[in-house]
């Protein structure tokens, strides 16, 4: 990965994600540094991003509201269940199908939607 456009992905496909904040911290920044200096692969950092979104919108409805997410360390635990059990290859597709009908047209990101070939 090339950490000067890698790290600006990152973030720019944390903040793309409903409940996320506006604009990345300096402590965002930096985790999404460390990230591409231990060499997470893109797509499975992305991964990790769509599939806490997924849980979080597809809960039922009766369950209490959830706070936004205030950092991009809220993934971390889900990046590490997929370090631990890797997806299949067209998981992160399927997690974008997935959560395309939950978005509204405008809000659809961008960034998101592109996969990566290594």
């Amino acid at each position: 990965m090339n950490p000067p456009t890698t790290v600006p992905r990152i973030l720019a496909a944390y903040l793309d994600l409903p409940d996320t904040p506006d604009r990345a911290t300096p402590n965002d920044r930096r985790l999404a540094t460390h990230l591409v200096d231990q060499n997470v692969p893109f797509d499975l950092l992305r991964t990790a991003l769509l599939l806490a979104t997924a849980r979080r919108l597809c809960r039922p409805p009766e369950a209490p509201p959830l706070n936004p997410v205030r950092s991009l360390a809220y993934f971390l635990p889900i990046l590490e269940e997929l370090r631990q059990n890797p997806p299949e290859p067209g998981y992160l597709l399927y997690l974008q199908d997935l959560l395309r009908p939950l978005r509204s047209p405008a809000t659809q990101p961008t960034t998101i939607l592109h996969t990566e070939t290594r």
